[in-house]
C-alpha cells in the first residue's frame, strides 16, 4: 500500500478537463490519479471499479456529481465538484492554472 490518495477526475466525455487534471497531477508523489467521463461516448466511461478504487471523486460540474451519485449512491460522501465549465481544450494553460489552485483546496476539504 503506497499511502497515496486515489483521486478520480470526472467530466462529461473524458476528453479535455478530466484528462488534463490527471496529466497535471500524475507526478504528484501523494496522489494516484485516474480520469473518466459520465457519457456513453466517453473515452473511458466511469465504472463501479473506478468509484470503488477512488478515495476522492472530483467532478467538474454539479451535474456530473449528481449523475455520479445517481449511478453510484454509495459514493456521495466522497464526491465533490469544481464548478469548472467545458470552456477549455486539453491542457489549456488557463485550465491548468485553475486546477493547480482548486485541487489542493478540494483535497484538503476531503480529508
Amino acid at each position: 500500500m503506497s499511502g497515496r490518495r486515489k483521486v478520480l477526475f470526472v467530466c462529461g466525455r473524458n476528453q479535455r478537463r478530466s484528462p488534463t487534471a490527471a496529466a497535471v497531477f500524475r507526478n504528484d508523489p501523494g496522489l494516484d490519479v485516474r480520469s473518466a467521463g459520465i457519457s456513453e461516448s466517453s473515452r473511458h466511461q466511469i465504472t463501479a471499479a473506478d468509484v470503488a478504487w477512488a478515495d476522492v471523486i472530483v467532478a467538474f460540474e454539479r451535474k456530473h456529481r449528481q449523475r455520479i451519485v445517481q449511478m453510484f449512491p454509495e459514493v456521495e460522501s466522497k464526491t465533490t465538484h469544481l464548478g469548472i465549465p467545458d470552456d477549455y481544450e486539453f491542457m489549456d494553460p488557463d485550465l491548468v492554472e485553475e486546477l493547480l489552485h482548486a485541487i489542493p483546496e478540494v483535497l484538503e476539504r476531503a480529508l
